[in-house]
């Protein structure tokens, strides 16, 4: 047994201060006890029971001025003194007379004796021998009364007996569920009272064979009621090993069987129908229906165009995380695992937290799809974004050219040197809504410098890196330059707008008062650089083609490995451009570690396991919270901060946030939105151009420019990657402008949809 307990408390009783008395109060500051000294009989009664000590020293010396057993006496009538120590001092005898008894102490409550010796190490180690042996057997008593209460409310019927199998204790559960009083259990053997005949017959003999070895044994076990009539139980029986290493005792734990499965969908029906019954299932329907069918849920949920109240709409956000319907089957065994911690003991559910730690840890989040009957569009799409690779070719190559010569990067320019028409565009870059097209355009193709230059100026990042304004000009100019502006979506622009994103969610005060300013920066430098020297082609296209990087990477995280191992090539390669020039080897490591992680959590074959992680370890945790606390849902309690703030979390918070960032297009105004679906739709025809020209396989058949309908396309990819991490997303950042973006934009290509037309935009009125 584990105790905290508060340094041991000791009293002396001495009339006068002497030399004996000052040896143990010395020895008690040595030993690290807090020390009281009382002179008479009553103010040491007051005294202890003012303080309640372990350890009390009468000076028996002598009874000039008040008898030690009358003084003792008066202690051990109280109350608090069953649980104390009382050491009489005595005095030393010749050497020629016969050592006095020591029972007329123990009868008047003394519990030893010590002949006084005023060497303070003779006082020291009495003290130690007392706080060792009787002190701290003591308190495991006093801990056993808070034990044996906590075991007569227990649910769950608790059976000890001893070695030999005699029934020392029940507790009232027990009573409850067999039927008999503990008075005609506790002091009989387990074999006089009566078995159930639906044991098979050799279970018994298993089960001592078992915990005579010192092992514990769990399993079903038919009991039979005094009734007669016979109970199917969960047993649980743990030997208690004692003095010597000998098992001492038998604790069994045993609660009725219940069929589980029933718990499980009691549980989780219950957990869908929370608040409006009707309402919820009714929204579950639509949501699971939207999937399948493509039926307009957005128009007809709380997301519609009259906004709902802030509170209404993150609950509607947690209550989504719930009921998430694209599941990977660990999500669902985790959801079944929980359910049956409800009605788990304590040392099952214990157990069961550590089995949900590993499965959150572990690399078990494929998702099941749909078969490609059902949508083409969308298995396409996620097969294609979710494959590293699918087959090599013999003899297809493709390699794509590093188009990054010096000679192409621009003259530098500082922010105070910005042309004053792009002044202007970045007085918006605070804003959701910032244009980063017009950007694009008044840059001539260089949003990245001039964005970069002012969000990196604005998170302080040249302070915390101790590099010069010029240095990072040199890099992100640098960095803009390793990205190809012939590519249609996979540009600058691109990496400019997740840049954008990833500074405006930092911004929002629950992920500004999670992260570090380490965090901070890293996240900005991965936004910029998440994309570098990107080919336009997907992962699964350069395996299949044998690419140069497929073979380096083996095939996995291809472009994500690349991207990041070149931003760092690129950054160390020349001093004027060294961003990291001046940081210290270890920040420069933790840093660089972070921003390594952040560029791999966009590759999207682990975009189920993120958003999985990040729902069950920080949405639903902190969602628990804040439904049991009496503070209003805006507050933060310090339970959710600790949830935030952990080290594993914080990781989960900036994979899921620059995972936000990377692909937050569709929450963008539907102009931008139209505008960047068009982009990437023109760079997927184009590999499915050059796939069918090089005799590749096609990984997204339905990406054909002459047959494509762009609108299911982004519904589909909406439906599976989007709308889920989003609500996650909403549920802790707070965003009600982005989901109102998406609910508009989601409504759009459906409508587009419904007509079927197959552009970005509506046909011209006839």
């Amino acid at each position: 047994m584990r105790l905290t307990r508060e340094p041991v408390q000791v009293l002396l009783v001495f009339a006068k201060e002497d030399s004996q008395s000052d040896a143990f109060w010395w020895a008690c500051d040595r030993a690290g006890f807090r020390c009281n000294i009382a002179r008479t009989a009553e103010s040491a009664v007051e005294c202890f029971l003012d303080k309640h000590h372990e350890i009390i020293v009468v000076d028996g010396r002598h009874s000039r001025y008040f008898e030690p057993e009358a003084v003792c006496r008066l202690i051990r009538a109280t109350k608090p003194s069953e649980n104390t120590v009382i050491l009489a001092v005595v005095p030393q005898k010749p050497a020629d007379q016969d050592e006095p008894s020591v029972l007329p102490l123990l009868c008047a409550g003394f519990s030893r004796r010590f002949v006084e010796s005023s060497s303070v190490s003779a006082c020291y180690n009495e003290l130690l021998q007392i706080e060792h042996g009787e002190v701290r057997c003591q308190f495991k008593l006093r801990a056993c009364n808070s034990v044996f209460t906590a075991l007569e409310h227990c649910h769950e019927a608790v059976e000890i007996t001893s070695e030999d199998h005699i029934i020392q204790y029940v507790n009232p559960a027990f009573e409850r569920m067999m039927g008999y009083h503990k008075g005609e259990l506790i002091g009989k053997e387990l074999t006089e009272l009566p078995k159930s005949d639906k044991n098979r017959a050799d279970l018994l003999d298993t089960i001592n064979t078992c915990i005579k070895k010192g092992k514990e044994w769990q399993g079903m076990y038919y009991a039979r009621k005094k009734s007669g009539d016979s109970v199917q139980q969960h047993v649980k029986i743990t030997p208690v090993v004692g003095q010597g290493g000998k098992i001492r005792h038998f604790v069994a734990i045993k609660r009725p069987h219940v069929d589980n499965n029933n718990q499980v969908h009691r549980f989780q029906k219950e957990e869908r129908c929370s608040g409006e019954h009707s309402q919820s299932e009714c929204h579950s329907l639509r949501h699971r229906d939207r999937r399948k069918d493509s039926i307009d849920a957005r128009s007809l949920s709380s997301r519609g165009s009259d906004a709902p109240s802030l509170q209404n709409r993150r609950y509607s956000s947690v209550a989504r995380i719930h009921s998430m319907t694209i599941e990977a089957p660990i999500t669902k065994v985790i959801n079944i695992i929980n359910a049956a911690q409800e009605n788990s003991p304590v040392t099952v559910a214990e157990a069961l937290d550590r089995v949900l730690e590993i499965l959150r840890t572990t690399e078990l989040y494929s998702p099941q799809l749909a078969s490609k009957e059902d949508d083409p569009h969308t298995t396409d799409l996620v097969g294609g974004l979710m494959s590293d690779g699918l087959r090599r070719l013999s003899g297809n190559e493709y390699v794509f050219c590093k188009n990054m010569s010096q000679s192409q990067l621009a003259i530098p320019v500082t922010l105070n040197d910005v042309p004053a028409p792009i002044a202007e565009m970045l007085k918006d870059e605070e804003c959701w809504e910032f244009n980063i097209l017009e950007l694009e355009a008044a840059t001539h193709k260089r949003p990245l410098t001039y964005l970069g230059l002012k969000i990196f100026t604005g998170f302080g990042v040249c302070d915390f890196l101790s590099c010069s304004e010029a240095t990072l000009r040199s890099w992100l100019q640098l960095m803009e330059a390793s990205y190809h502006s012939s590519n249609s979506y996979h540009n600058s622009t691109h990496a400019a707008d997740v840049l954008h994103a990833t500074a405006y969610f930092l911004r929002k005060e629950r992920v500004k008062t999670s992260l570090e300013q380490l965090d901070e920066v890293a996240a900005l430098i991965a936004a910029t650089v998440h994309d570098v020297d990107h080919p336009g082609r997907t992962n699964s296209f350069l395996c299949n083609a044998g690419s140069e990087l497929a073979i380096l990477y083996n095939d996995t995280a291809v472009l994500e490995s690349h991207h990041a191992a070149l931003a760092f090539q690129l950054t160390v390669r020349d001093s004027k451009s060294n961003i990291f020039k001046n940081t210290d080897r270890n920040q420069f490591r933790t840093l660089r570690q972070a921003i390594i992680d952040m560029v791999l959590a966009t590759e999207m074959t682990r975009h189920f396991e993120h958003v999985s992680k990040f729902v069950n370890s920080i949405n639903k945790p902190m969602a628990a919270i804040e439904e049991t606390s009496t503070s209003s849902v805006n507050s933060d309690c310090e339970g959710q901060a600790n949830i935030r703030n952990s080290p594993e979390n914080r990781l989960l918070i900036k994979r899921m946030l620059i995972k936000c960032a990377d692909v937050a297009n569709p929450c963008r105004p539907l102009e931008l939105c139209i505008e960047w679906a068009g982009r990437i739709s023109e760079e997927y025809f184009a590999q499915t151009d050059e796939e069918k020209t090089q005799g590749l396989p096609v990984v997204m058949p339905v990406f054909d420019r002459n047959t494509c309908s762009v609108p299911k396309s982004q519904i589909s990819f909406m439906d599976y990657f989007i709308t889920d991490m989003f609500d996650a997303w909403d549920a802790f950042a707070s965003l009600p402008g982005l989901m109102e973006h998406l609910s508009e934009n989601y409504k759009y290509w459906k409508g587009l949809d419904e007509m079927k037309c197959k552009s970005l935009r509506p046909p011209p009125p006839s």
